[in-house]
């Protein structure tokens, strides 16, 4: 690996953690298509502390309010009482089914997943389920999140693990459906990333220390995708306060086309 392509592919990461857009699926399928070899778990792992990071800091200022309303509630024996506290326990919660399906199904998906024709059919499957969503104009906020509400998109969030379907695509589509602004739907999920990236990072951190790899490429990845995440977290939330998440389909349609056409040529080229 290069460093060049330790640049294109953390900026891959941060951009498509965040926008709905799957990052999985790049990180498959453009390598793939460019002809590189495949990068190893070591530089994967420190693409994903790249976001890891990226997310903890645009949110610090929200996490430290719901950790201290958590605690006040905790010394009064009503931990979410408070609307922070209570936001803190949904997020617990709505983590649990992905953290569960991660556990279990991430080896698998690892490696039998890995495929440029299945992520263009999900990238596809995805951009109609996000245009269907889109089109609900919701009005729900973040504090009309109800305990059946953080546990259906949290379990959304598990069908994260095919590539292609993208962890904020989903639970922001499950949101929209569910009746939440554009802004809300993309600030929930964005809460809901920490743990779970956080979770998948320190599955995944023992095989770093064990293997290593070169340092210099690890850290330009990881900053890269740190600096660019932050950079894709800031920019949607902006960006949904007035417009739509079609430019996102459109891309997902467009890139799936690209795949397949791909795919189309080199079997008819190898035959």
């Amino acid at each position: 690996m290069t460093y060049l392509q330790a640049i294109i592919l953390g900026a891959l990461q941060g951009l498509g953690e965040f926008l709905p857009i799957s990052s999985s699926g790049h990180l498959i399928v453009v390598p793939w298509l460019l002809g590189w070899k495949e990068h190893s778990l070591a530089f994967d792992v420190a693409l994903h502390l790249g976001t890891l990071v990226a997310v903890v800091y645009a949110f610090a200022g929200d996490w430290w309010r719901m950790s201290g309303a958590a605690l006040r509630g905790l010394k009064r024996g009503r931990p979410f009482a408070e609307p922070g506290g209570r936001m803190l326990g949904l997020i617990a919660l709505a983590s649990v089914p992905g953290a569960v399906a991660g556990k279990l199904l991430d080896q698998w998906a690892e490696t039998t997943l890995r495929s440029p024709a299945l992520v263009a059919t999900t990238m596809a499957v995805m951009g109609v389920l996000l245009m269907i969503a889109d089109r609900r104009i919701g009005t729900r906020q973040a504090g009309d999140i109800s305990l059946g509400v953080a546990l259906l998109i949290g379990s959304a969030q598990a069908l994260a693990l095919l590539p292609g379907v993208s962890r904020s695509g989903i639970t922001i589509s499950a949101a929209l459906l569910l009746g939440f602004r554009r802004d809300e739907a993309a600030r929930f999920s964005f809460l809901l990333a920490t743990p779970i990236t956080f979770g998948a990072a320190m599955l995944k951190v023992p095989h770093l220390l064990r293997t290593g790899g070169d340092a210099g490429l690890v850290v330009v990845g990881m900053a890269v995708a740190a600096i660019v995440g932050w950079l894709s977290i800031f920019f949607l939330l902006r960006y949904v306060r007035t417009r739509n998440y079609l430019p996102f389909v459109w891309y997902r349609f467009a890139f799936a086309l690209i795949v397949l056409s791909a795919l189309l040529l080199g079997a008819h080229t190898s035959s």
